[in-house]
């Protein structure tokens, strides 16, 4: 019978030492949030903070205006007309499909800022802050947390790229509204139910290989040094996380999302879907919180499928679907060490590591909670027979 390496959790004193938003939040607020949410009844407190992160999902980037603006070309769609009159002069924003492209960048802006610092900072209250004490509940390394100047540092980031994303939303629903040209239809007899059923896992499988191909790539050396190293500072990522990434990678990684709308006829309704279950889950993947897929989610990894991926680096490039990396062999493997310096997804035998790799990698595993796995017990601690095969080298 093989035998695993277990780690016992101590208590966590609830102090708050490496944590930037302490001093206001648990001087000024918490105590009183705290007295606020115990008067909440349990399953209407389930509910606010599912929907907190559906709305810090669908409104971080400006999605919201990018939905808005679906809806209003549909309601128009039988006027056939679109919301502006498009000018004749060639010089003209009207000419280019967008007529008042000020006030939509600035409204999707001032939502995303609000939106970021609002519904992010309650669910950093809920989670970091008034369950701190009890990380090994809901913490997928719960004795590890970003020091001050990194959670500064995503915060500071965030907010860079999350203004750079919110104007190219406003510009994309600005270019919808205006009737600017797009493969997204808004009566469904134009394609028929059949179609409109199939186009949901197309449109997905698509985007999210893509995403795939795309993420592994920006793990090659000179991209990932150049690039994507930023996002890779957060080894205990947070839902600020999310948007805490190299401009460039940003912009490209937002055009993955919206493919569909310029490859393949595409429902408006189904862009909505697909891009809110998308960055749903991108807040979930990068929340650090053992969040769990559903039973009717058979293709989605749990959280901490993409929490590995910041704790080790170059492995499990997937994020909506985790069969692209047993599919390419980038799904992480139990008597495989992952490290920063070791590229390509495949990482390197338990037998070939050093005594210092595998002293630090051993580290790392001890450090995941168990709770994070199916059956609340660690996929990836190492047996004895691994360990007899390293000591016979």
């Amino acid at each position: 019978m093989k035998t695993v390496i277990q780690q016992e959790y101590p208590k966590v004193e609830k102090e708050f030492p490496n944590d930037p938003f302490a001093p206001k939040w648990i001087e000024k607020y918490s105590e009183t949030l705290d007295k606020v949410w115990a008067k909440i009844p349990r399953f209407l407190g389930t509910f606010i903070v599912s929907f907190a992160v559906f709305t810090f999902g669908a409104t971080l980037r400006g999605e919201w205006m990018l939905f808005l603006a679906f809806f209003l070309r549909y309601r128009n769609e039988d006027k056939n007309e679109t919301m502006n009159i498009i000018d004749n002069d060639e010089f003209s924003l009207e000419h280019f499909h967008l007529k008042d492209l000020g006030f939509y960048c600035t409204i999707t802006t001032i939502v995303s800022y609000i939106t970021f610092f609002g519904v992010g900072g309650f669910l950093h209250w809920y989670y970091y802050v008034r369950q701190r004490d009890r990380a090994e509940e809901w913490k997928c390394q719960p004795q590890k947390w970003l020091p001050p100047e990194l959670e500064r540092h995503e915060i500071t980031l965030g907010s860079v790229s999350l203004f750079i994303g919110s104007i190219i939303s406003g510009i994309i629903a600005c270019w919808v509204i205006n009737g600017g040209w797009s493969t997204v239809y808004f009566k469904i007899e134009d394609y028929g139910w059949l179609w409109y059923i199939l186009q949901y896992p197309v449109a997905f499988v698509m985007v999210d290989y893509v995403t795939y191909w795309f993420h592994r790539t920006y793990h090659t050396p000179f991209l990932y040094k150049n690039f994507h190293k930023m996002h890779h500072y957060y080894k205990q990522p947070t839902a600020f996380s999310v948007t805490a990434i190299h401009p460039v990678e940003f912009v490209n990684m937002q055009f993955v999302q919206i493919l569909p709308m310029y490859t393949m006829p595409v429902h408006w309704t189904t862009m909505c879907i697909l891009l809110s279950y998308i960055y749903y889950h991108g807040i979930i993947d990068h929340s650090g919180i053992n969040f769990k897929a559903h039973w009717w989610q058979p293709w989605q990894p749990d959280c901490i499928f993409h929490d590995n991926h910041h704790q080790y680096f170059h492995v499990n490039f997937g994020f909506n679907i985790f069969f692209w990396d047993k599919l390419h062999g980038t799904y992480r493997q139990k008597d495989r060490i992952y490290r920063e310096d070791i590229f390509y997804g495949k990482g390197k035998a338990v037998t070939e590591a050093t005594h210092d790799e595998l002293k630090e990698d051993i580290a790392e595993r001890t450090s995941e909670n168990p709770l994070a796995y199916r059956g609340d017990k660690r996929e990836f601690d190492l047996d004895d027979s691994l360990m007899n095969d390293k000591k016979r080298e």
